[in-house]
């Protein structure tokens, strides 16, 4: 194993690869550097004297800079190192030239083709709420038809409960119905059931309403307040849907019809290194092949915002990220928090310093695709290639979003470890080898081992056949362990 990665020759820090002593020398770019103070892996170390104020350099850009004076082989972190990042900013569209990476031999996948031609990757029976009121029932529900069909003839039977669907104004109530319709239409849902209360702001005929076009044999609704016994109704209509998808079987999809969102959490100083840049590779492989990739958390775009504004596919999709970018700033600001108050304690401790830092790690998850398009929270997927998603950089609110605008699956890098899932499988990926031995019941694939003996295009062609056994079935952790969630965006009051 290498001792440390100069990411870029430009950079004037190191990252080490293993705990580093004081008094250890190394010798870097025809010179020995003495390690002033133990240091652990994932951290940056000076490669030159800095006074207060000089750039801190790492992935070939400015991190932040210096606030006091450190010295050469100094251990570079949060104590001495300050974000440059500022208030809302201007920017001009500078369009950089991108290669384009050859699609390679067609592959497949199999998958349920759905009666309105769109593709899902899972065929479950999910229970939905209108409204938190009627979780428990929700919950009932699933447990009883499990348990009489023992899960079999579909892949799981889910009930996915939430806080919300009354007491909401404005944007929240109209988020809730967003994410709850976009479910309603997952392909990864071989039947869903709607249960409503009755007296909610979320509605039941208006929510069905708003579902546009929808395949009424496979989607019911159930207001509880209607009917004198809900358990009979609800898992009478349970029974009618199980023996429709029960029924359905998988075929084979070319691969250019995946949808996949792109999400990090948890990150260390090894995220942009290994695990990252593997997303990266697979999101341009999976772009060429005609597939769809989507990348989002804004907050830790900011500082590397530039990179994905010039590579838009034009003018007007280079306008909606900049919107993208300054629409969230502003939501911080006009709820009078800090901007750039990121990155968490766990990313500290892992090593990064810095929200500039964070972000140019977290974004080399998009590859160096084209910019196709940039969607709203709540919006589905309409264009194919690379997508920028509106949504904060919360773990579960993120992924959640990711789901909700028809990802079949989410790619989850961490270096810290998290064992969450949300309503479509989410695959995590560890930036280093040891979290993958330690939390073999959380992490389902290693890119540590890009700092060991694997180069990137070897484990990208090993990642590319992993996720499409995912694809075809193969279960992720969170769907072995049951671990299934969804969390949805709010900003407003409560009633």
């Amino acid at each position: 194993m290498r001792t440390y990665i100069q990411i870029n020759p430009a950079d004037n820090v190191i990252v080490t690869v293993k705990d580093l002593q004081a008094g250890a020398s190394l010798d870097i770019n025809d010179k020995t550097i003495v390690i002033q103070q133990d240091t652990p892996a994932g951290h940056k170390i000076a490669l030159q004297d800095f006074k207060e104020g000089d750039h801190i350099i790492k992935y070939g850009a400015p991190i932040g800079h210096a606030r006091e004076i450190i010295t050469t082989g100094s251990w570079v972190n949060e104590k001495n190192i300050n974000t440059n990042l500022k208030g809302l900013q201007e920017y001009e569209f500078n369009p950089q030239p991108i290669p384009e990476q050859p699609p390679g031999k067609p592959l497949s996948f199999k998958g349920y083709r759905r009666k309105n031609g769109e593709v899902g990757i899972r065929n479950e029976i999910w229970v939905i709420p209108t409204v938190g009121c009627v979780n428990g029932i929700t919950h009932r529900l699933a447990n009883l038809l499990r348990q009489e069909t023992q899960d079999t003839g579909v892949d799981a039977i889910v009930a996915f409960p939430h806080n919300y669907g009354c007491s909401q104004l404005g944007d929240d109530h109209e988020n809730t119905r967003k994410i709850l319709q976009d479910m309603v239409l997952h392909p990864n849902a071989g039947a869903i059931l709607v249960v409503g209360l009755g007296c909610e702001n979320n509605q039941i005929n208006t929510f069905r309403e708003m579902l546009g076009n929808y395949d009424t044999e496979r989607i019911r609704f159930m207001e509880t307040q209607k009917v004198d016994n809900e358990l009979e109704t609800g898992i009478e209509l349970l029974r009618k849907l199980h023996a429709i998808a029960s029924q359905d079987q998988r075929t084979d999809i070319p691969l250019g019809e995946l949808r996949i969102g792109l999400k990090c959490g948890g990150s260390d100083g090894f995220s942009g290194i290994t695990a990252n840049p593997l997303l990266g590779s697979f999101s341009d492989f999976l772009v060429a092949q005609g597939g769809t990739t989507v990348l989002t958390e804004v907050p830790e775009m900011f500082g590397a915002e530039t990179i994905l504004m010039n590579r838009s596919e034009s003018k007007i999709v280079f306008e909606k990220t900049v919107h993208l970018i300054n629409d969230f700033k502003s939501y911080f600001i006009e709820n009078k928090q800090p901007i750039y108050e990121n990155p968490s304690p766990g990313n500290k401790a892992g090593g990064i310093s810095t929200l500039e830092e964070k972000s140019l790690g977290c974004t080399q998850k998009a590859g160096t695709s084209v910019v196709r398009n940039v969607m709203l929270y709540g919006e589905r997927l309409k264009t194919k290639g690379l997508n920028l998603l509106s949504a904060p950089g919360n773990d579960l609110v993120a992924s959640t979003a990711l789901a909700s605008s028809g990802c079949h699956l989410i790619l989850f890098t961490t270096g810290r470890g998290t064992p969450f899932g949300t309503f479509v499988p989410t695959v995590k990926v560890s930036t280093n080898s040891d979290l993958y031995a330690r939390k073999t019941s959380w992490i389902d694939f290693n890119a540590g081992s890009l700092l060991e003996d694997k180069n990137m295009e070897e484990l990208c062609e090993c990642f590319i056949q992993f996720i499409i056994g995912i694809a075809s079935g193969n279960l992720t952790n969170n769907e072995k362990n049951d671990y299934r969630e969804i969390a949805i965006f709010k900003s407003g009051v409560t009633l």
